[in-house]
């Protein structure tokens, strides 16, 4: 079983107090998945999130005649999955292990039960889920504008050495 000590590791869970990470502790349960495993498919029921311990997941999004595209990576102390908050309840992005991962599952009809019955810890519970959520717009945001921007913008001319102005 998790507990409050293991919870309180994580940085995205500061804002919860003693009673609420009591409350998460109950609902987590340890899961490992090796590398390469599938952990969440595009499109599918999402119904579960977790917090991860170690290991590394690649979240992808599937473009059409190019396969899954690689949007960000996450590793030890991110949070995963936060698509269950929001109807249809359906995965935004795909996401696959590439280094084995130790992390803490939630299932989401738990979370929202918990949530339902203390409405503080689920105004807490989200508002922990989306600045998470804003955090990985952000990251999303800074790679697309590595990856679009113009070749000429990100020009830096470097004098070789010995070179005079």
């Amino acid at each position: 079983m998790t507990t409050v000590e293991e919870l309180s590791e994580f940085a995205h869970l500061a804002p919860l107090g003693a009673s609420e990470l009591r409350l998460l502790a109950q609902a987590g349960r340890d899961v490992s998945y090796p590398a390469g495993h599938r952990l969440i498919t595009e499109g599918e029921a999402a119904d579960r999130c977790w917090l991860i311990r170690t290991g590394c997941v690649l979240l992808d999004a599937h473009v059409p005649g190019q396969g899954d595209v690689t949007v960000q990576t996450l590793g030890g102390g991110d949070l995963l999955g936060w698509s269950w908050l929001v109807p249809p309840y359906r995965w935004r992005f795909g996401a696959r292990v590439t280094d084995p991962v130790a992390a803490i599952e939630f299932d989401s009809a738990t979370l929202a039960a918990l949530a339902d019955a203390d409405p503080v810890f689920g105004r807490t519970l989200t508002t922990m889920l989306f600045e998470a959520l804003l955090d990985r717009l952000q990251a999303t945001r800074a790679r697309l504008l590595d990856l679009y921007r113009n070749p000429a913008e990100s020009c830096r001319c470097v004098p070789s050495p010995g070179h005079r102005r």
